[in-house]
């Protein structure tokens, strides 16, 4: 078998759990607040327009940024409950996954099964009266029977809605299929891709076809396939999550990364030697900078490999560039102040934001620096990772050079690549840690004006492990013992087109 195949079949059960779990979970939270919300909205004119609109109008936010949006909420009210209480709660992974995908349920439910009661036939009323039915006895016995075929192709569609969009709660800190496509989309592992969206489709057609069961026996008024199909959904559901019983007891650490290769290895490097010392770690990878961070001083995170410039810009919001050194020496005075979190040292290396060209653009252009670049700018395309351009570095180079670009077009850092290479871009945002610069024979310019801060790789520690001992002795060894040479070419491992390694071999690689 392929050995990537056969290592995404190795991680199918954890991943494929958490997925069902999550997934189940939601559909079941929708159903539970949707049913008695579609009964109000039947019932009163009033209430049914602002009911559905507010439905409608989560579907027009993107499950993304709907799931993104509930961390920072759930943030705020653990912190405002650990200060009233004394307890708090994870705001990280599950919670904000099953509240946005709760909400992103809920529309087909309510408008079919508002659209089915609605829709019973006003002379079965009447007879249900007549007989001397109680509203409770009509709306169980008559209403919500007769509109239960309407109601299950409601159920239908949401089940397949929270299923594809669950996907996209890896960002959150989330595990579930959506890892296979995050991680593999970043490190051009297709094959990683392909086998997350195959197994996401596969799961979201089994439910479909087993809720189409009960469908059908509600309309024929079959108790044995609406049995048959709840009885198999179950079944599958116990299934599928049978295996979190093994991965139930909590981890003794939680390692953290963004979404980029690089992280991956540093995430798996630090988690090898945790694991080397005895103990148990989780992986919490694909997480944006901020969440990174917030979790990290929350608690939700133990350890995960910051930026300098990233943390003094954006956690610390300064502007300045006093150098290299006076900024790690900061930071780690400063971070520690603020929110309790250890700068335990940096790696050794630098992987700075750096704009590069091709090399035969450049020359025939003139451009060796970033003033050269803003003379010729409003002939080019600047092509940037999705979070450079609303990041404060961006704003400080920008003021500094008065950038005119004709166009400005953001990639997932693999594609950003991809599109120097094509033509789509003149010159992007570069990372000087990564080895695709020398294989693809680019040149990166001068920052004359020292716009850009530096950015030493640093290992950050949640405050709450700031005295743990096994911790500290297994990680304080790599604190400078990465140069700049060996972390690149870790990187293009990863990154190149053929023969790639993954992270963890990556990363053992750099333990040599």
């Amino acid at each position: 078998m392929n050995p990537r195949l056969a290592a995404a079949f190795d991680l199918l059960p954890e991943y494929l759990a958490w997925h069902v779990l999550l997934s189940a979970s939601a559909l079941a939270l929708g159903l539970i607040i949707s049913l008695p919300l579609a009964v109000a909205a039947s019932r009163s004119p009033r209430l049914r327009w602002p009911v559905l609109a507010f439905a409608g109008l989560i579907q027009t936010i993107p499950s993304l940024a709907l799931l993104a949006l509930f961390y920072p909420l759930l943030l705020a009210v653990s912190a405002l409950s650990l200060s009233l209480t004394g307890h708090g709660f994870s705001a990280l992974g599950f919670l904000p996954s099953l509240l946005a995908l709760t909400l992103y349920s809920m529309l087909p439910i309510l408008r079919t099964a508002t659209t089915g009661i609605l829709g019973v036939d006003p002379a079965v009323r009447e007879a249900a009266d007549g007989v001397g039915m109680t509203a409770r006895q009509k709306l169980f016995q008559v209403e919500l029977p007769l509109a239960m075929p309407v109601i299950m192709a409601g159920v239908r569609t949401a089940a397949v809605w929270t299923i594809g969009a669950a996907t996209l709660s890896t960002p959150v800190g989330q595990t579930s299929l959506g890892n296979y496509i995050f991680a593999g989309l970043q490190t051009e592992n297709w094959v990683s891709v392909l086998f997350g969206c195959a197994a996401s489709a596969v799961l979201a057609m089994a439910a479909d076809q087993l809720l189409g069961l009960i469908e059908t026996g509600a309309a024929r008024r079959d108790r044995r396939l609406m049995i048959a199909g709840a009885v198999g959904l179950l079944m599958g559901i116990v299934i599928a999550v049978l295996p979190l019983v093994s991965f139930g007891k909590p981890a003794s650490y939680v390692v953290g990364a963004k979404n980029f290769s690089e992280q991956y290895i540093l995430a798996e490097l630090m988690a090898d030697r945790l694991e080397k010392a005895g103990a148990t770690v989780n992986r919490k990878e694909d997480l944006g900078s901020a969440v990174a961070y917030r979790a990290l001083a929350a608690g939700e995170l133990d350890v995960y490999v910051d930026y300098t410039g990233t943390l003094w810009t954006n956690v610390l919001n300064r502007q300045d560039n006093p150098g290299r050194q006076a900024v790690l020496d900061g930071l780690t005075t400063q971070l520690k102040k603020k929110d309790g979190v250890t700068v335990l040292g940096s790696l050794g290396f630098e992987n700075a934001y750096a704009f590069a060209m091709k090399a035969d653009r450049a020359k025939a252009l003139g451009i060796v620096s970033l003033a050269d670049l803003a003379r010729e700018a409003p002939k080019l395309t600047l092509g940037t990772d999705i979070e450079f351009l609303s990041r404060p570095e961006w704003k400080a180079v920008d003021a500094a050079y008065g950038f005119k670009f004709k166009a400005q077009r953001s990639f997932q850092p693999t594609f950003m690549y991809r599109a120097l290479s094509g033509g789509e871009a003149d010159v992007i945002s570069a990372f000087s840690s990564d080895g695709r610069i020398a294989a693809d024979k680019l040149v990166v310019l001068t920052d004359p004006k020292g716009a850009l801060p530096p950015y030493d790789a640093v290992i950050l520690v949640s405050p709450k492990r700031a005295g743990d001992q096994r911790l500290m002795a297994a990680l304080k060894p790599l604190v400078g013992s990465i140069p700049v040479a060996a972390m690149q070419a870790a990187n293009y491992s990863v990154d190149r087109d053929t023969a790639k390694a993954s992270p963890a071999e990556a990363a053992r690689g750099l333990e040599k």
